[in-house]
C-alpha cells in the first residue's frame, strides 16, 4: 500500500509505504535490532505503555535533538512506560550516537534489516528507505492510542502532546 503526500522531505512530497494504522486500532508487531544486534518486537514490552519516537536518521540535527529530548523530557517517568526511538540507522551508528548523547533513557533501535516497523505503522518512506518522522503511543493492551506523522520530516514532533498521551494513559492505570 503507497499513500503519497502525507509527508514532504523540504517541500517535496514523498511516498509512505505499508500499513495505515489508526487510532483505536491493535498495535501491529514489529521485528527490530538493539545494539547488539538482538531482536525486540512488541511482544518483548508486553504490559508497558509504549511511547514510540520514530526518526529518518540519528545522524540529523533534528532527529538528534528528538531522541535527546525525549531521553530528558521522560527520564522521570514510571518504569511502565517504555520510550523508543526507531530509525533505519545501522545497529553500531545507534551505539556511538547513544554513548556520545548520554541516552540511558530511551530505548533507541534500528528498523534497517527488515523495516517491518516501517511497513507495518505505514511509515517508510519509498523514495528514501527511511523512515517518516511520527509518534506512536500504544497502551498496556497494544491498542494504538496517539499518532502522530510529522508532514514535513525537517520539523520536530509536538513533544508535549506525546506527552500529555503518556500521562492521560498513566492516569487511566
Amino acid at each position: 500500500m503507497e499513500r503519497k503526500g502525507l509527508v514532504y522531505f523540504m517541500g517535496n512530497p514523498l511516498t509512505l509505504v505499508g500499513s495505515e494504522i489508526r487510532v483505536g486500532d491493535k498495535a501491529p508487531d514489529f521485528v527490530v535490532l538493539n545494539q547488539e544486534l538482538k531482536e525486540v518486537t512488541l511482544k518483548d514490552l508486553a504490559g508497558k505503555i509504549k511511547l514510540i519516537s520514530v526518526t529518518p536518521s540519528l545522524d540529523t540535527p533534528v532527529c538528534d535533538m528528538q531522541a535527546r529530548k525525549f531521553n530528558e523530557l521522560t527520564a522521570k517517568l514510571s518504569e511502565d512506560i517504555v520510550v523508543l526511538n526507531i530509525s533505519m540507522d545501522l545497529p553500531f551508528a545507534i551505539a556511538r550516537f547513544c554513548s556520545g548523547a548520554g541516552i540511558e533513557r530511551v530505548l533507541v533501535l534500528s528498523d534497517h534489516r527488515e523495516a517491518s516497523f516501517g511497513l507495518n505503522y505505514g511509515v517508510l518512506i519509498k523514495e528514501l528507505r527511511l523512515l517518516a518522522r511520527s509518534i506512536f503511543i500504544i497502551d498496556r493492551e497494544n491498542t494504538v492510542r496517539y499518532i502522530e506523522i510529522v508532514p514535513e520530516i525537517t520539523n520536530e514532533p509536538d513533544y508535549q502532546k506525546a506527552l500529555e498521551v503518556v500521562n492521560n494513559l498513566i492516569k487511566e492505570g
